[in-house]
């Protein structure tokens, strides 16, 4: 059997009103330019595509220490493109010299920029009264590329980001993979009323959603809501109200069907939208509209 090429896939038709991708990852370093079969998309062309399909906004995330000034260069550079800024929870193990092999078989290495964990934070903290800056994100816990021994400081970094997002009066965007249990527990003992809190690429089940829900944060959600065994990531969205709901892309993780294997950029979004619009049976102009509003409402306008 032939192998099935790695392709970029091309722009689909432009949405009927313009959507915001409120979590991507665009390349910062020459190197990062993701590939298809030998083919580079550069940073203009994934922008350029991004606003023909009318993904007209972006915020691109930088969590890792080294990537936290570069993704800022990048928002000065873009009028279309914001940031958020922390260190991610793996990173925030490593910052903590938690180096053991991670439930999904990886070993860690710590690098010369992982600098003392309060170090770190407080670079983070020092960068977000940028007026680039329109989240703190992502931060959380991760127990699936992190062991057990960086557990407690990923829950120090998160509750960090949680007052870091607070005194800066910034939105925050919540990373949560194989910990929402956790997750909901430290928001619940460190948040304040009225905070917001966005769960990027949302994971979670029915009951978890109606947990978010009554809480009144938002729940992002990406291209798994396309693949077909994610049933129950479909039945949480259902579980949202309309006005709690966001959309993202990821990228360059996570290609929405039906695309999914080949590269991710911000202009594939269209097709995470459509399968938004059909579960809410609404037309795709209605739910564009709808997201783009709740986005607003989040992160403001630019």
């Amino acid at each position: 059997m032939a192998k099935k090429k790695r392709q970029w896939p091309p722009s689909p038709e432009a949405l009927p009103v313009e959507v915001t991708d409120n979590h991507t990852h665009l390349p910062l370093h020459e190197g990062e330019i993701p590939s298809a079969d030998g083919e580079r998309l550069s940073l203009e062309e994934q922008l350029g595509r991004a606003v023909s399909v009318r993904v007209n906004r972006l915020i691109t995330v930088g969590c890792a220490l080294p990537d936290l000034e570069p993704t800022l260069a990048l928002a000065r550079e873009w009028p279309e493109v914001k940031a958020a800024l922390a260190i991610h929870p793996n990173e925030a193990a490593l910052h903590a010299g938690a180096t053991e092999e991670s439930p999904d078989g990886l070993s860690h290495d710590v690098r010369e920029y992982h600098v003392p964990l309060i170090e770190a934070l407080e670079r983070v903290s020092a960068l977000l009264s940028d007026p680039e800056v329109v989240a703190v994100g992502e931060s959380g816990l991760d127990y699936y590329r992190t062991g057990p021994g960086g557990a407690e400081a990923q829950k120090e970094a998160f509750a960090a980001h949680i007052e870091m997002a607070r005194a800066h009066g910034l939105p925050l965007q919540i990373h949560d993979r194989d910990a929402h249990r956790d997750t909901l527990e430290v928001l619940r003992d460190c948040v304040r009323e009225e905070q917001p809190i966005v769960f990027h690429c949302f994971s979670g089940d029915a009951e978890m959603a109606r947990t978010v829900a009554a809480k009144g944060w938002y729940t992002s959600f990406a291209g798994p809501i396309t693949y077909p065994a994610n049933e129950s990531l479909r039945a949480a969205l259902l579980e949202m109200p309309r006005t709690q709901v966001l959309v993202e892309t990821d990228a360059p993780y996570l290609t929405p069907v039906p695309y999914r294997g080949c590269p991710c950029a911000s202009y594939l979004m269209p097709y995470t939208v459509a399968q938004i619009a059909q579960l809410w049976d609404v037309s795709l102009a209605e739910a564009a509209r709808q997201l783009n509003e709740n986005t607003h409402r989040v992160y403001g306008t630019w």
